[in-house]
Formats: structure tokens, sequence, C-alpha cells
């Protein structure tokens, strides 16, 4: 729980009160959670975050973590139903990762990959990540593009996409086509290709010729009498609509996330992948599989477009790669990319200094044999995976849960006002000002939980070392916000 900080404190915290704890801290005395409040709120800006509100509460210190569970600097234990953000796959606590880290930094902390040099863990990691990208439809992987981040990592996709075709004699297949309220970074194109209205409407986004289509989420998107099966193909159809829209001679690729997740854990139906494959491959675009999410052990596969079926020509990673130990992304650059990058592109000008870091590289590498050792990627397949799917359904019968869905180790739910449809064939939800989820969020935390609200949507994405019993802790924690949740909605009028 975080402590009671006024505003004026916080806000007002000047040069000499800073200099004070900062010498306090470099004295190795211990400072208090007021104490580093003040210091955050002074100094630190955070992501996604609203500093003039969060200086009136004090930030959440989080101090602490082991196996599936966080401690704050009050000394309150959670469940960390989010795996730290959609990263921490392997559980907090891995000592191998640590002394992976350790072991590298001691032998060669850092070289880069620019002057034609390379490292040692960097070829490795290489190496192990083609072995692991199953061959779809006669589509393999065995090149890699290094970054530090899926955002990173999303830039380069469009600096690769928009130079294949270059190089292909077709300098017009400029537009990179996503889908509205998709995720994939927050750099200039990173934030372009996503589709969040939120983080348009700051820094003139999109960039020039990245569009957007509409997501396959069926709970908000089908129609009366539609099955789910019938709006998968129509959800498809709205890439090949905007193909036809802007010239195929124009389109140089789509990208999407196999389950969408900043977005709600947005999971589309069985038919809606195959429609997409059959579209890209008429027209002959390039279609780019972000993983940052997905990928790893995540929805029972080491990547997902496995699961789906589908053939990417290129798969974003990144977080669960190193079990969010240290940061590291990357690009699966498949054939029929790399092909032609490196027998015509001569030099590719782009990179970044980590590429390749050989720290990062090193804790992959131990991270990835960690969970090969644990068949992690197995366990949610064909054992927690399906464990928490028949768990999670049961939320259903819970008066403000409209549906509960999972696939793999990620689950979402949506909080309504009533489950009797109306004219329009739709559940009554709440008023947006209203900020049900966020209510339902609050809840969580003082309840030692970590569950993500995204709207009225509630998500998780465990670590994926949990136990049947965590799962169970984990299902009791929820029911016991959900009616937390709706006591308050009584209480102030809100649901009869």
């Amino acid at each position: 729980m975080c402590a009671n900080v006024s505003s004026s404190k916080l806000l007002n915290t000047d040069k000499r009160q800073s200099l004070i704890l900062i010498e306090k801290t470099a004295m190795n005395a211990p400072l208090s959670t007021h104490e580093i409040q003040a210091l955050d709120s002074a100094h630190f800006i955070h992501p996604f975050t609203d500093h003039g509100d969060l200086a009136t509460r004090g930030a959440r210190v989080i101090d602490r973590a082991e196996g599936i569970y966080i401690w704050d600097s009050e000394g309150q234990r959670m469940l960390d139903g989010m795996s730290g953000l959609w990263c921490v796959n392997a559980g907090y606590g891995r000592k191998e990762l640590a002394d992976a880290a350790q072991a590298q930094m001691m032998k060669l902390p850092f070289y880069n990959s620019f002057f034609q040099t390379t490292n040692v863990p960097a070829v490795q990691l290489a190496t192990k990540l083609a072995s692991l990208a199953p061959t779809v439809g006669g589509r393999s992987f065995q090149h890699v593009f290094y970054s530090s981040s899926g955002s990173e990592s999303n830039d380069s996709n469009v600096r690769m996409v928009r130079r294949y075709w270059d190089l292909l004699g077709q300098p017009q297949r400029k537009v990179i086509i996503s889908r509205h309220n998709a995720y994939h970074g927050s750099t200039m194109a990173g934030a372009s290709l996503g589709g969040m209205s939120g983080m348009h409407a700051q820094g003139d986004l999109p960039i020039p010729n990245i569009t957007h289509i509409g997501q396959p989420y069926y709970f908000e998107e089908g129609l009366p009498g539609e099955t789910a099966d019938e709006f998968g193909v129509r959800a498809a159809g709205w890439l090949e609509a905007k193909i036809l829209e802007l010239g195929a001679d124009k389109v140089a690729a789509f990208i999407a996330e196999p389950v969408q997740g900043a977005g709600g854990v947005i999971i589309p139906p069985d038919t809606y992948w195959p429609e997409i494959q059959r579209i890209v491959d008429k027209y002959g675009i390039l279609l780019v599989s972000d993983e940052v999410i997905c990928a790893f052990g995540r929805l029972g596969h080491w990547f997902a477009y496995e699961k789906f079926g589908y053939r990417p020509d290129l798969v974003t990673f990144a977080k669960a790669v190193t079990s969010g130990y240290i940061p590291l992304g990357g690009v699966m650059v498949g054939d029929r990319v790399a092909k032609v990058l490196i027998e015509k592109g001569g030099e590719f000008n782009h990179g970044y200094t980590y590429s390749g870091h050989p720290v990062a590289c090193a804790v992959a590498l131990a991270n990835i044999e960690l969970m090969e050792r644990e068949n992690l990627p197995g366990r949610v397949k064909d054992d927690i995976g399906p464990y928490l799917a028949k768990a999670y359904a049961t939320l259903a019968d819970h008066p403000l849960v409209g549906v509960a869905e999972t696939c793999g180790f990620v689950a979402g739910l949506v909080l309504v006002k009533s489950k009797t449809r109306g004219a329009d064939g739709r559940m009554q939800m709440f008023p947006e000002e209203l900020a049900v989820g966020m209510k339902c969020r609050a809840h969580c935390f003082k309840n030692g939980l970590i569950m993500r609200a995204v709207g009225d949507r509630m998500i998780i994405a465990p670590p994926l070392t949990m136990t049947h019993a965590q799962i169970d802790e984990m299902m009791g924690l929820i029911r016991k916000v959900l009616d937390l949740t709706m006591a308050d909605l009584k209480a102030t009028g809100q649901l009869q």
C-alpha cells in the first residue's frame, strides 16, 4: 500500500531537500517510503503517467520479488498477474539468469556489432533463435536483427520492409497497414504503427504511409446473429478492402499482434488468421507478426505464429526473451526478406549501439535454457494453460462479467452494467466516465493482486511458472475484487 503523502510536499520537493536525500542514499542510509516518493516526484518522469495525479498519491514503490510475487516498500505482498509488463515469463528470483549476467560482465561487458565485429553470445543466441523458430508453409527464419526493445524492433521492421521493396524495384510500396487499438511500441514509428488514439493525439502521429483497419474484437464488433467464425472472416476482409482502397502496388506490409495485448487481450476468432494469410498471399504483401508479448511460451509455443498457422515474413520479439531481466529485442528475419537484403542490399544503414549486447544475449541464452529445461511452453500448452482456461471461464457467471476468455496464458474479462442484451444485441456497458475498470484495479492493488485495466476490460498475463494452487489463489483474488467493485457500484447508486 502506498504511504499517504500530501500533494504539496511531493510537488514542492526543493533542490536542497533532494540533495539531502541523495546524500542519505550515498551513505547507504535507508530511505522511508515517503522519502523515495518525494525524490520520485521531484526527478523521475514515468512512462504513460499523469504526473500531477501521481504527485497527489505517491508512487507505489516495489522493493523485491520472488517467484510470482512482488513486495512493495510497505511490506505488502502482491501476486503479479501481469509478469511485470508481460515479460517475466520464468518468474522472479532466477539465480541462473543473474549468474549469466555477472559472468558475461566480467568477461566482456560490452562491445558493439558495427565495423565488422561480433561477440560469442550474440552469435550463439541468433543460432538458437533460428533453431526455435518453426518453419511453417515452407517459410523459415535463419537470421536475427537485434535491438533493445520491441519499439526499436518495430522501427527496424519499417526500415527493412521499405528497403526490401526498394531493392526489388518497387519503391512506391511504402504503406504499412496495422489495426486500431494495436500496440507496437512508443517510438515515432512504433507508436504510428500502433492504433492507440491517445498516442496519436500527441506528437503528430501517425507518420506518413501508415494506416489502420478495425480490430478482430468479436465482443465489441460482432453483429447480431453473426457467429464468431463469420465475424473472423469479415474482420480479415477489412484488410483486403484497405489494400484495394490504397492500391495493391502501394502496400508494403501488414503488421499485427497474434493476440492484441495492451489493447485488452483481444483474441481473434479461429477463422481470422487463415483469411489474413490468404489476403497477403493474394496481393504479395509482407506479413509482420509482432510477438513481443506472445512469443517465448506465452501462448504455448516458442513463437505464436505456429499456434495460429500463418506464415510471417518478419517476427518482432523482446520482453520474455530474457524474462525481462535485462533489455533485449529483435526481429526474426524470414528467408524471403533476408535473401534480398543480403544479396542485393549492400550496406544496410540502420542499427543501434546495443544491437547484440553480449550481456543481454548471455542472459537470453540462460533464460531459454531454463525454459527448455522446465518445458514452460509445453506447460502452458498442455497443463497450466488449460487449467487457467477452465477456471477463468467460470468468471462469466459473475454479475459484472460479460465475457471471460483466455488464450494460452493471457486472459481478459469485460465488466458490464447488465448482461441483458438491447435491441442492438449488445450487453449494457458502463459509461466511460465512471472508469469502472480503474475502480476494479484499485481494489486489486489493495487486495494483493496485480491485474491491468484497459478501459473496462481487466486482463492478466501471469508468469509461466505458476502452479495449479497459485492459479486457484489468483482466481480467488479476482472474484474478491469483482465482488468489492460491485459493492462499490451499488453503494454509489451506479448499479442496481
